[in-house]
Order: structure tokens, then C-alpha cells, then sequence
């Protein structure tokens, strides 16, 4: 009995030696087969530096290390606000599938205001399990120049009055409406307003001024007097300097001898511009701006009415 006793002990410590390594087999296999993904490093570049805004472009490297290939992954961005914590901007794209050993990178863009700093923040997922996070700090954004071309100063707009026929010459007022879409008060910059004949491309007048200094999100108007010659159509163009680099253009059209089309087409007909019946003295364009600021835009309709009232007492006194 013994010897059997000792056998039957045997056979049970073989099978539990076998059942223990199976188990131990199919946990490492496990194990193994799982992918070990990770964030191995980021960097940061500015793609675009704008007066109130900074374009970065992200680059965020992905290994899988160990195991086999990864389910589906994305990567989520974040940005961070460092004065106040709050997220400011996010995106997320897909990566796809990582083979094991294989590294891959995947670019995102993020447009942050131009002020202070922030904490950009990786979040790698493996279909919906966080499988990883990396983050870096960039500061002080608002040191970053600008590029060259971008002044915040927009040409919002053109208008022309005439100001005087002397003979053939006419000289008309050029109103320029210049806007700063920056967060900062703009720099004085030149501006050279020409104006030149359409057909043959001649310059008739140039003329050079400042914008001066322009607060953020406010409109000016500066105006300039261009002396032409009467009876021609005229692109009038606005070029803005910085230093000797040309940053920002504009046009408009003046057309003192404009044509109209008729007989569907087929015949065109120059139309006569009588240019003095447009000259608008300087006493009544004051009068009129005097009127508009003082009430606010109602003294033309105040002024109107008044006349009414006086009409119509006086018809009451004649009856």
C-alpha cells in the first residue's frame, strides 16, 4: 500500500506541476500578446506667427515597444492655459495600427492666442484605454515676432469725393478706412495711395502718408486729395510699407468716363460724367458731420423736421 500511496502522490504533484505550468504558459502568452505603446517624445514648432495669434504645429512620437501589433490608436491634444488652467483648444486624430517595434509620428496644429504660455498635452489611446500621456510647456508667445507680412492693419474700405474741377483737372478725395485686427496698438507705418489711368496704365497722382498708431480693434479714416485728369477711369491703389518690405495692398475704382452696355452686347456707349455736379462744399460736408456727431446720427432727420414744423405754422398763421 504504501508504494501505491506514493505513486498516487506523484501522479498528483505531476499534474499539478503540469496544470501550474500550462496556466503559467497561457499567462505570459497573454501578457506578451498585449501591446506595450508609449509617447516617447514631442516637439513644437511655430508654423505661423501672426500679430494676435500664434499657428503650432505638434509632433508626437509613438513606439510600440513590446508585444504584438496595437489595436486601432489616436491621439489627443490639449491645450492648457498656464495663468489660468482652463483648456483653451483640443484636437484628436487617428494613428491607425503600430506594429511592434515600430515608431510613428503624427503631427497636429493648434491656434493659440499670442499671450503668455500654455501646457500642451499628449493623451495616447489604444481604441477607448488611455494607454499613455506626455506633456510640455511653451511660454511667453507674445515675444514672438510676427511675420513680416502680417501688421494686423487691414484696408477695410475706400471712398471719393470731389473736391474741385479746375478745367481738365479734378481733384478727388481719396477716404481710406484702415482697421487694426490685432490685440495691440499698431505701429505707424507708410502709405503710398496712386492713382492710375485702367487702359494705358499710366500713373496720374501718388501721394505718401502714415497710418499712426492705431488701438486694437478700432477703425480709422485717413484721406488724401489726388489731382487727376477728368474724363478717365481710375484704379486707385493702396500700398502699405513696413520699413522697405510692401505688407499689405488695397484698390478701388474712380471712373470718370464709365461705359454701359446695350443692344445685348453688341454696341458699348460711353456715358458722360459731368464731374463738377458731385463736388460737395466744404462748409456743407462739415455742417453735416457737425449735425451727425452732436445728435448721434439724427440731426439730418431733426433738421428735417424742423423745417416741417415751420411750414406748417406758417400756413396756420396765413389761414
Amino acid at each position: 500500500m504504501t508504494g501505491y500511496k506514493l505513486a498516487i502522490i506523484r501522479i498528483l504533484i505531476l499534474t499539478s506541476i503540469l496544470l501550474l505550468s500550462i496556466s503559467s504558459s497561457g499567462c505570459l502568452r497573454s501578457f506578451e500578446d498585449e501591446s506595450q505603446l508609449g509617447i516617447t517624445n514631442m516637439d513644437i514648432s511655430a508654423k505661423e506667427v501672426k500679430s494676435a495669434f500664434v499657428d503650432i504645429d505638434v509632433t508626437t512620437y509613438v513606439e510600440n515597444y513590446y508585444g504584438d501589433s496595437s489595436k486601432n490608436t489616436s491621439l489627443l491634444l490639449k491645450a492648457f492655459s498656464t495663468r489660468t488652467g482652463l483648456l483653451v483648444v483640443q484636437t484628436q486624430d487617428n494613428i491607425g495600427i503600430i506594429n511592434k517595434g515600430d515608431t510613428v509620428n503624427i503631427t497636429q496644429s493648434l491656434k493659440l492666442q499670442k499671450e503668455g504660455g500654455y501646457r500642451i498635452v499628449s493623451v495616447l489611446f489604444e481604441e477607448e484605454k488611455n494607454k499613455n500621456t506626455r506633456e510640455i510647456t511653451i511660454n511667453n508667445l507674445e515675444n514672438l515676432p510676427a511675420d513680416v507680412q502680417d501688421i494686423g492693419v487691414e484696408v477695410a474700405g475706400m471712398d471719393f469725393l470731389v473736391r474741385e474741377v479746375n478745367g481738365s483737372r479734378v481733384v478727388i478725395q481719396s477716404d481710406l478706412y484702415l482697421t487694426n485686427e490685432g490685440i495691440s496698438t499698431s505701429e505707424n507705418y507708410k502709405i503710398l495711395i496712386k492713382a492710375r489711368e485702367m487702359d494705358a496704365r499710366l500713373l496720374a497722382d501718388k501721394v505718401w502718408i502714415e497710418t499712426g498708431s492705431i488701438r486694437p480693434e478700432t477703425t480709422i479714416i485717413k484721406s488724401v486729395n489726388l489731382t487727376v485728369p477728368d474724363q478717365y477711369n481710375y484704379v486707385v491703389e493702396v500700398l502699405i510699407w513696413n520699413n522697405d518690405t510692401i505688407v499689405k495692398r488695397g484698390e478701388d475704382y474712380v471712373q470718370l468716363k464709365p461705359e454701359m452696355t446695350i443692344d445685348t452686347g453688341t454696341q458699348v456707349k460711353t456715358k458722360h460724367v459731368e464731374t463738377g455736379d458731385f463736388i460737395i462744399p466744404a462748409e456743407t460736408e462739415d455742417s453735416m458731420a457737425y449735425a451727425d456727431d452732436a445728435m448721434g446720427g439724427f440731426g439730418i432727420l431733426l433738421a428735417s423736421a424742423t423745417m416741417l414744423l415751420v411750414a406748417l405754422m406758417q400756413r396756420r398763421r396765413e389761414k
